[in-house]
């Protein structure tokens, strides 16, 4: 079984991804451990190489290959990614599909937290990053990425813990 995990940055689908990974016993695998992957392969330092990915389409592609192949071969996955369940999904592989959704001060707060960025220059960051990948998507793949048609559930993780997104994840797998 694949359970695919998607939302904005700062959402909290990376932490929920490793969580529920371990309480499910699945491998966890995450799209931006293998673009970093990519990064290191060609001895591109990573903004250098996020810079390159957003003029050259092949990257995305590239990168689009490796997770299918993935998914194809691991029994037992958690996949995290913005774009995972699209991905999966224009390609028929079944999988359980979550958004983890949050507003977008509790995001900031998050990565302010994380990264020691001021919080409104966090908010102006993911604003930019949200209207770029929005349009680069919508080239690559024709797909809307703000569209949650596609996922079987939508976790708001704004007032809850880690443990409280997951179990509710887990409930909704197993009544699925």
């Amino acid at each position: 079984m694949i359970i695919t995990i998607s939302g904005p940055p700062g959402s909290g689908k990376t932490t929920v991804g490793r969580l529920l990974a371990e309480k499910m016993e699945m491998e966890f695998i995450s799209t931006g451990m293998v673009f970093r992957e990519m990064a290191e392969e060609r001895g591109i330092s990573l903004p250098d190489f996020g810079a390159l990915a957003l003029e050259n389409h092949d990257i995305d592609k590239e990168l689009d290959k490796r997770i299918l192949a993935l998914a194809k071969t691991k029994k037992d996955l958690v996949l995290e990614g913005r774009l995972a369940a699209h991905i999966l999904h224009l390609n028929g592989i079944k999988a359980f599909k979550i958004w983890v959704f949050a507003e977008e001060k509790t995001r900031a707060e998050r990565i302010s937290g994380r990264e020691g960025k001021p919080v409104p220059q966090v908010v102006r960051e993911n604003r930019e990053r949200a209207e770029c990948e929005s349009a680069r998507y919508s080239t690559i793949y024709g797909i809307d990425v703000n569209s949650l048609a596609v996922y079987d559930h939508v976790v708001h993780s704004d007032n809850m813990t880690p443990d409280e997104i997951v179990a509710e994840i887990i409930a909704k797998w197993e009544a699925n």
